[in-house]
């Protein structure tokens, strides 16, 4: 048996240069930098190290399935003989290759903070909220047990909560932080709550443990979980879509969307390693690790299949009308990652059916990527203009020449565009809509029309519209131009893993259950890659040199067109139910009920006790004359009473 024990160094690490960083500092401000992207180096090479080992080295069981290896476990607490929070590390396909994802996006975004954030008074502070985020994100995708996952899940929320308000001095960034704070809470609600169900039922918090109870059709443990019901549903289809909102919350489909978005007020590396590459794909993780459980109850998979098509499209449609470049790139992250959850939710579990679920968890890979590079691209670009607007922007490709090339290759990725990488995962996420719900498929096809279309709006925006001799107009004589080196890695290497990680076989590493055998439909193929050329054509059309075309269709389209730039109301909608139903219609009442009838009566109470207390006072005067008094008038009384009762 090979020893894994060693990938506990890769959650080790980023917590101890955290601990450095957070209490020292202050001290080594410029080596902060430093220290953060070697440490995250190390565990980037560690989890390397154990993708070999695992996907190499390692060999598949007799049923074709990689082997779920526990490499450490520890009792932490003992409820009952049955029921027990264990902390270890679990090594399987899923683990493994998101080791690889978050340590190799976090040593990106390390690396290029170095000079983005070049002089910023809390340099050694953004470090280490930045290694307390990867710690916490690391621990989620090992976790043995799922209790622990939603520890390391609220951490990942804390560590996102600072990081997002890290211009605290900013009222934006703080109204942003605390957005996503408070949302992703109220969602996370609903995953403890799925969580006591499960293991309730399960009698086990361990993953490996429950997903062998409820894949056993004819056990005790499923028939009571299947059987117990609560307004039509089964108690373990309420577990799964309680768990289910959860996910939503952290990978904001909608309708708990609202947060990301503004989430773009922090640093902008920030945004690539948060809220492109790792944390909002925590919800689709979560789905993914308790999939064999989702594949026996259809009516949560469907649950899945169409809040992630449904966010897809809509978010994409939202994306069209947005004018700042990190907001395009937030909605864009929204709708690739309903991808994702529809993909696993038009997945089964045993052969062909699986290719749902191995699409899935490609498209997290290949996104993880283009994504990134996305973000930090758009990150050079502001660095040069600073200016997030695309007004601001246009006719940059001669001033920035890596950054426009690098920037071309992640449009062409996410717009599904052979032989770029989001052409081979989208393309196996549509071939399994399309064999499991044509609907679906649709809703994917139109929305991959719509994503190319707004992210080569966003390209032709950024560089070029604009003749080259108007380029950088708001860039001030302090401009650093084109990236610095240490920006310009980051960009080289993600453009490199953008171009070749489609040709990874994925399928022979990261499938549902056993070996999965993918054949290339070339009708679908051209579909999609046509979807996708045709929404590259026409935003060449209106948006590769100066016109009034964009214009005049919005103005045509009048009020859809400002639904779709004002978030169709959601925000708003949201606003009202908060401000006018729940703060005026609950919570005012309630305070007026707290503060004249709970505090009335204790006012009350305190009232009488303070006025018999100065009535009954004057006994313990301390006057002898008057005890004395008392003393006789208390004797003659008792002496009358004697009498009478004789």
């Amino acid at each position: 048996m090979v020893n894994y024990s060693y990938i506990a160094l890769v959650l080790i690490i980023p917590l101890a240069v955290f601990i450095i960083t957070g209490l020292f500092g202050k001290r080594f401000q410029s080596f902060s930098g430093i220290l953060g992207t070697a440490g995250m180096l190390a565990a980037a090479c560690l989890s390397y190290y154990a993708a070999y080992q695992y996907f190499i080295l390692g060999s598949r069981g007799a049923d074709c399935a990689w082997p779920t290896i526990i490499a450490l476990k520890q009792t932490w607490l003992q409820f009952s003989p049955n029921l027990r929070i264990e902390m270890g590390i679990m090594v399987d396909s899923i683990s493994v290759m998101m080791l690889v994802v978050v340590t190799t996006v976090s040593l990106m975004v390390h690396l290029y903070s170095i000079s983005y954030m070049h002089g910023e008074e809390r340099f050694s502070t953004y470090y280490s909220f930045l290694s307390l985020f990867s710690f916490s994100m690391l621990g989620l995708v090992i976790s043995t047990n799922i209790f622990q996952m939603y520890m390391f899940w609220e951490l990942v929320g804390v560590s996102s909560f600072l990081l997002v308000g890290f211009y605290f001095t900013k009222p934006s960034a703080v109204a942003a932080a605390k957005k996503a704070f408070i949302v992703t809470r109220f969602a996370d609600l609903g995953f403890l709550a799925g969580i006591l169900i499960l293991s309730f039922y399960s009698e086990s918090l361990d993953f490996q443990t429950i997903i062998h109870r409820m894949m056993d059709y004819n056990g005790s443990i499923f028939l009571a979980a299947n059987s117990a019901s609560f307004m039509g549903a089964s108690a373990l289809t309420w577990a799964l879509c309680l768990i289910f909102i959860g996910g939503a919350g952290k990978s904001a489909m909608f309708p708990l969307h609202i947060w990301l978005p503004d989430a773009m007020e922090g640093p902008t590396p920030v945004s690539a390693l948060i809220h492109a590459a790792t944390m909002v794909v925590a919800g689709v993780f979560l789905v993914a690790r308790l999939f064999p459980v989702y594949s026996q109850i259809p009516a949560a998979l469907d649950v899945v299949m169409y809040v992630g098509a449904f966010t897809s499209l809509f978010a994409a449609i939202i994306a069209c009308t947005q004018t700042d470049i990190k907001r395009v790139l937030a909605y864009s992250t929204i709708s690739q990652i309903g991808y994702m959850m529809f993909g696993l939710g038009v997945s089964g579990y045993w052969g062909d059916k699986a290719l749902g679920f191995s699409g899935s968890m490609f498209h997290l890979f290949t996104h993880a990527m283009f994504k990134a590079l996305l973000f930090l691209g758009a990150g050079a670009v502001i660095h040069f203009i600073h200016s997030n607007e695309m007004g601001d922007m246009g006719g940059l490709r001669k001033k920035m020449p890596l950054t426009n090339i690098v920037f071309l290759v992640a449009c062409l990725a996410i717009s599904g565009i052979p032989p770029f990488s989001g052409f081979f995962s989208k393309e196996e996420i549509l071939t399994a809509a399309f064999n499991h719900n044509k609907l679906i498929y649709a809703m994917g096809l139109v929305t991959a029309a719509i994503t190319a279309f707004y992210m080569f709006r966003l390209y032709f925006s950024i560089f070029w519209n604009k003749p080259a001799s108007e380029a950088g107009g708001h860039a001030d004589a302090h401009s650093h131009g084109e990236a610095p080196v240490t920006m310009k890695i980051p960009l080289v290497f993600l453009c490199l893993a953008t171009l070749v990680s489609g040709f990874i076989p994925f399928n022979e590493f990261v499938t549902a259950f056993d070996k999965l055998e993918v054949e290339f439909h070339l009708p679908l193929a051209i579909a999609a890659v046509s979807a996708g050329a045709i929404g590259i054509i026409i935003a060449t059309i209106l948006y590769l040199k100066p016109s009034t075309m964009p214009d005049k269709i919005a103005a045509t389209l009048g009020s859809i067109y400002q639904s779709a730039h004002r978030k169709f109301y959601v925000d708003e909608l949201y606003l009202f139910i908060t401000q006018k139903v729940v703060f005026n219609l609950i919570s005012a009442p309630a305070a007026w009920f707290d503060r004249n009838v709970v505090d009335g009566m204790m006012n009350l109470i305190a009232d009488v006790t303070e006025n018999f207390s100065d009535e009954v006072k004057t006994f313990q005067s301390g006057k002898i004359s008057g005890y004395v008094m008392w003393f006789f008038a208390g004797a003659i009384l008792l002496s009358i009473l004697i009498v009478y009762v004789l």
